[in-house]
C-alpha cells in the first residue's frame, strides 16, 4: 500500500507525544514516506543508492511501524540512529521518542535531512539533531542517547554497534537492521555454530536477542538477501580484574584458529601452550574445549589468570 504524500503531513503534536507505533490512541497515523516518496526525495537531490556505503533505502511504512515497535522506545527518550539516509525510519522514531540524534556520513544524504524534518514532521523540528560523522569515529554527541536504532550496512555493522556501545554507556537498548546472518551472528549463545567474536565481544556489553527478519522487497534497492532485527538490552561487563582490551585478546585469539583447542589456539597469546593450559585450569576451563562453547564470563576469568603471576 501507497504511503501518504507529503502534500498535508498530519500534525501529531496534539495533546500527548505518539506511542512507539507512531500513533497516538485514537487518531490517523502520521504519514510516512512510501517507495514513490522515496524516489523522488533521491532523484532530487541526484544521489542513486551505492553498494560502497551498503545503502538500501526502507520504502515501507508497515515496516517501519514494525521496527519501532520492536525497539520499545519510551516517549522520553532520546534515540540515536546511525545512517537515516533520506529519512523514512528517522519520522517514525520521532513520533516515539523525545529527540533524534542522527549520524550521516554521506554528505549530500545528511545536507537534505533537516529539509525533510521539517516538511514531514514540522512539530519535531527541534527534536532532531543532525550529526555529519563516520559513526566509527563518534565519541560525543549534541544530546545523550538512551537508544540506538539502526540499518546499518552487514560491512561495519559488528565494528559500529561494538563502537557505540563502548563509547556511549548511557545507551541502554536499542534495535538494530543488519544482514540477517550477521543478526545470527551477534545474537548466537556458546554452542551454537554462528556463535563467536561478535557474539562475545557484544555479550561484554548486553544481552542480545535475534527479534524478527525483514524481507527484500521492502528496501530500494532490494538486497539479495533478509535482513535480521536485534534488540539489546545494556549490562554489566562481567566481574574481574581484567580490563576489557584484556578480555578481548582472549576472544580474538581463541577465534583466529577456532578449530583448534584452547590450548593450541591460546599458545601464540599467552607465550607457550603450558602457560595457556595453565591460564585454561585456573579459569576453570577445560584446556581441550574449542571457544565456540565456553561464554564471555569464561574469557574474563581466563584473561583474568593471565595476567596475575603464578603462585
Amino acid at each position: 500500500m501507497t504511503e501518504p504524500t507529503p502534500s498535508a503531513p498530519a500534525n501529531v503534536a496534539g495533546t500527548e507525544r505518539a506511542s512507539a507505533s507512531g500513533t497516538v490512541p485514537g487518531t490517523t497515523p502520521a504519514p510516512l514516506m512510501g517507495a514513490s516518496d522515496i524516489r523522488r526525495l533521491a532523484e532530487e537531490i541526484g544521489v542513486r543508492p551505492t553498494k560502497t556505503l551498503g545503502q538500501n533505502f526502507v520504502i515501507d511504512g508497515n515496516t517501519i511501524r514494525r521496527i519501532v515497535a520492536a525497539a520499545d522506545i519510551h516517549p522520553d527518550e532520546t534515540v540515536l540512529e546511525v545512517g537515516p539516509g533520506l529519512g523514512s525510519l528517522t519520522l517514525g522514531l520521532l513520533d516515539a521518542a523525545r529527540a533524534v540524534v542522527a549520524v550521516e556520513i554521506d554528505p549530500v544524504l545528511a545536507a537534505k535531512l533537516p529539509a525533510t524534518v521539517s516538511q514531514w514532521r514540522p512539530e519535531a523540528v527541534e527534536n532532531f539533531h543532525l550529526v555529519l560523522a563516520d559513526a566509527m569515529k563518534v565519541t560525543g554527541l549534541p544530546v545523550e542517547p538512551t537508544a540506538l536504532v539502526a540499518n546499518l550496512p552487514y560491512n561495519v555493522a559488528v565494528p559500529v554497534v561494538l563502537h557505540l556501545l563502548q563509547h556511549f554507556p548511557g545507551l541502554r537498548h536499542g534495535l538494530v537492521m543488519v544482514q540477517d546472518e550477521v543478526a545470527d551472528r551477534l545474537a548466537a549463545g556458546p554452542g551454537s555454530k554462528t556463535y563467536g567474536v561478535p557474539s562475545v565481544k557484544a555479550a561484554w556489553y548486553s544481552s542480545m536477542r535475534k527479534a524478527g527478519v525483514i524481507g527484500m522487497n521492502v528496501f530500494w534497492p532490494a538486497p539479495k538477501i533478509h535482513s535480521g532485527l536485534v534488540a539489546f538490552t545494556r549490562r554489566e561487563p562481567p566481574v574481574t580484574t581484567a580490563t576489557r582490551e584484556q578480555v578481548f585478546a582472549v576472544i580474538d585469539a581463541a577465534f583466529a584458529q577456532r578449530r583448534k583447542t584452547l590450548r593450541a589456539a591460546l599458545a601464540g597469546w599467552a607465550g607457550s601452550a603450558a602457560e595457556a593450559e595453565r591460564c585454561l585450569r585456573a579459569a576453570g576451563v577445560d584446556p581441550t574445549a574449542r571457544g565456540e562453547v565456553i561464554d564471555i564470563a569464561a574469557f574474563s576469568r581466563i584473561a583474568e589468570a593471565h595476567a596475575r603471576p603464578e603462585a
